[in-house]
């Protein structure tokens, strides 16, 4: 099986074949429930097992964010499961915060140790409202049997609402959009997107069930990630020079998460809410604590 071993000359990883596929796809089937792409744990096996630690690590992760999110896209759209008002406010709120997040952190934040301990200790908050919520009676209870059918969408300037599961949802419009305005700040700044935690937030602030935001916050990541390999490939960031990807390790990833992302997506209707949240929950208190910890090092 040598032959499948090779050396990656962009990023000076050396690997299997399989390696970047698998991994990613078994990330991707399980966060792609939650609506993460599951980029936020990639990153780091890139850094930390493949040795991948330039600034064109980064820009790898969103090419992987490229390829891989059509397949969960494709599926919710499938089965009539994407609330496409919401996915539009998301993206129109997270695509400008990203962008000036990225330029508050080049211009402003070079080292920005004390927001980053910040940004951990709401991020925890906001993790404790999703595990309260977990641990509720009946918290998440929907079954496997449950109709998933999302029906009656309505929007306008002022408001959107979608009827689910024998309930109606309704939220303000501009609500949607300045949250992913405010979280597309914070991941630009750290180089996540705002994919990657807008899902939590609108289930603990908002009270949007989490069967129907995953979609919309998967089509946000894939709108934002399309942006961000653009500016790490064109726009001379660092020391006057460019950082693009590693194009064959982000499509190995992305073809893994391509897969996984629509089985996740499949099979999430089957998946009680209360173990999505249990996701969502993992992911927030991971990011927290790896900014908080950041700050005491």
């Amino acid at each position: 099986m040598d032959f499948l071993h090779i050396f990656f000359p962009v990023s000076g990883v050396e690997t299997s074949l399989l390696l970047p596929p698998l991994v990613a796809f078994v990330i991707s089937f399980f966060s792609s429930m939650a609506g993460i792409t599951g980029a936020f744990l990639i990153l780091p096996f890139q850094m930390s097992v493949l040795g991948f630690v330039t600034p064109s690590v980064s820009a790898t992760n969103f090419l992987y964010n490229v390829v891989g999110t059509p397949g969960g896209i494709l599926r919710y759209i499938r089965e009539g499961r994407m609330v496409w008002p919401l996915a539009l406010a998301v993206t129109i709120g997270t695509l400008p915060g990203v962008l000036a997040g990225y330029y508050i952190r080049v211009r402003f934040l070079p080292d920005p140790r004390s927001f980053k301990l910040f940004v951990g200790i709401i991020l925890l908050y906001i993790g404790m409202r999703v595990l309260k919520k977990i641990l509720q009676p009946g918290g998440g209870a929907a079954g496997t049997n449950a109709d998933f059918a999302i029906s009656n969408v309505t929007y306008s300037p002022a408001r959107m609402g979608f009827d689910f599961q024998a309930r109606r949802v309704g939220v303000s419009t501009a609500a949607i959009v300045l949250l992913a305005l405010a979280v597309g700040v914070i991941g630009g700044i750290y180089g996540i997107g705002g994919g990657a935690i807008i899902a939590p937030f609108c289930v603990a602030f908002l009270n949007i069930p989490v069967h129907t935001v995953a979609g919309a916050a998967i089509f946000g990541t894939f709108a934002t990630s399309i942006v961000g390999v653009a500016i790490y490939s064109t726009v001379p960031f660092y020391n006057g020079q460019t950082a693009p990807p590693d194009w064959l390790l982000g499509i190995l990833f992305g073809l893994g998460g391509l897969l996984g992302m629509y089985l996740g997506a499949a099979c999430q209707k089957y998946v009680p809410e209360r173990i999505i949240q249990a996701i969502l929950a993992f992911v927030i208190f991971t990011v927290s604590g790896t900014y908080i910890f950041q700050y005491f090092k």
